[in-house]
């Protein structure tokens, strides 16, 4: 824990701050996604931090214990399941662990590893984000008193979203095994559903699954390495 972090565990939670005191280490390798987290972290009175993969996530947290994590279960370079499973033994044990994912059967599987709760992809509602860390929270940990909270959804920042497409295409470039391949089509529909954007997304899942019906994919593989690079050149608005 820095100096910045100790100063931070020292501040009490407020009425309209009430993670005030927190530090949160958020483990997603959406840019778009972190943006959300960001502004509902600032939001509720959160410090945070990122990590983008699991090896990132276990270097960080060789240094820093941060007061709650919250981990997405598909990084690339592994399942954050395997995270949350570690996270959830270690002695001493982070105060809160997270899952986070857009997929429907994703909660279960967090849950399954040791997670105390989930939050479910798109996470725009300051209210449910609050929700899901202070109930999870030791009794004595807890904010006590009415809580003043605006719960207008977050926007994340536009430019985030082009960076997961620049992200995306570096993928699509030099994908090397099916690995690869199952992690950018999940990793897309996971994006372009939290961004709203409908024709990326249902493009993704067409993908996935020819993918998984073992069917040529060089037709909807090319039509979303097409939508990735207009997404990348703002040739489409969001």
């Amino acid at each position: 824990m820095d100096d910045d972090d100790l100063m931070h565990t020292h501040l009490r939670p407020t009425a309209t701050r009430p993670l005030l005191g927190l530090t949160i280490l958020v483990v997603e390798d959406s840019r778009f996604a972190c943006d959300a987290m960001r502004l509902l972290c600032l939001r509720s009175g959160a410090r945070i931090r990122r990590a983008d993969c699991l090896k990132s996530a276990r270097r960080h947290l060789q240094v820093y214990r941060p007061s709650v994590v919250i981990i997405d279960l598909g990084l690339p370079d592994g399942s954050g399941a395997e995270l949350i499973s570690e996270l959830s033994i270690a002695c001493p044990r982070v105060e809160v662990i997270l899952g986070t994912s857009g997929d429907s059967f994703a909660e279960e599987v967090a849950l399954a590893a040791g997670a105390d709760g989930f939050l479910a992809k798109p996470i725009s509602s300051v209210v449910a984000f609050q929700n899901a860390i202070i109930s999870a929270l030791p009794l004595e940990r807890q904010p006590n008193g009415p809580r003043l909270v605006s719960d207008d959804p977050v926007l994340p920042d536009p430019l985030a979203y082009r960076d997961d497409m620049a992200h995306a295409a570096d993928v699509l470039d030099d994908r090397e095994d099916d690995r690869s391949l199952a992690y950018v089509t999940q990793f897309l529909t996971g994006v372009a559903r939290s961004a709203g954007d409908g024709i990326l997304q249902k493009a993704a899942e067409d993908l996935a699954q020819a993918r998984q019906s073992g069917r040529p994919l060089q037709s909807d593989l090319a039509k979303v390495a097409a939508l990735v690079q207009d997404r990348m050149t703002d040739r489409i608005a969001m």
